[in-house]
C-alpha cells in the first residue's frame, strides 16, 4: 500500500513538473515581429509587476494568428520587460527584469484557452518566476477572451 501510494505521489509531482515546463525560452524572440513598446512608470495600476519598458514581439505563427483569428499550435508572444533609466529628460532602457512567454498549443493547455504562460526571470533561460504563472497570467487575459486572449495586435 504505502509503494502504491509512493508511485501515485512520484507520478502527479512529475506530471505537474512537467507541464510547467511546457512552456520553453524563446530563442532568437528578438528577430520575430515586433508588435508594440510601452513604458510603465510609477503610479499605474500594473507598475507592480510590470513597471518598466516592454517589448511585444511575435513568431510567425503568431502574427497568422493576429492576421486571421485563429491561432495555431506554436503561435508565441514574448513580453520583455526591462528597468529603465530616466537622465537629462531621457527614458532608456535598463537591465531586463523579466521576459513572459504565451504559447499557444491547444491540447497541452485546453484549461486556459490554448494559451501556456511561463516568466524567465532576468536575463536567465532557465529561472522561471516561483508562482503559478498559469492562473495568474490567464485570469489578465480572459478578459480578452473576445480577441482569442490576446492583448496585442499587429498595427502595419
Amino acid at each position: 500500500m504505502k509503494i502504491a501510494i509512493s508511485i501515485i505521489f512520484v507520478t502527479l509531482c512529475t506530471t505537474a513538473i512537467a507541464a510547467s515546463m511546457n512552456v520553453g525560452y524563446p530563442v532568437n524572440y528578438r528577430s520575430w515581429q515586433h508588435l508594440k513598446s510601452m513604458a510603465i512608470q510609477p503610479g499605474h495600476p500594473l507598475e507592480s509587476p510590470f513597471g518598466g519598458i516592454h517589448h511585444i514581439y511575435a513568431n510567425p505563427l503568431a502574427m497568422r494568428g493576429l492576421n486571421t483569428d485563429d491561432f495555431a499550435d506554436g503561435a508565441v508572444f514574448v513580453f520583455d520587460l526591462l528597468d529603465y533609466i530616466e537622465s537629462e529628460n531621457l527614458i532608456v532602457e535598463g537591465e531586463r527584469k523579466r521576459i513572459d512567454v504565451m504559447q499557444f498549443d491547444r491540447e497541452s493547455f485546453a484549461d486556459t484557452g490554448g494559451w501556456g504562460f511561463e516568466t524567465f526571470v532576468g536575463n536567465s533561460k532557465t529561472e522561471r518566476l516561483e508562482q503559478d504563472v498559469a492562473t495568474t497570467c490567464f485570469s489578465c487575459h480572459e478578459s480578452v477572451a473576445s480577441s482569442s486572449y490576446v492583448f496585442s495586435q499587429f498595427r502595419p
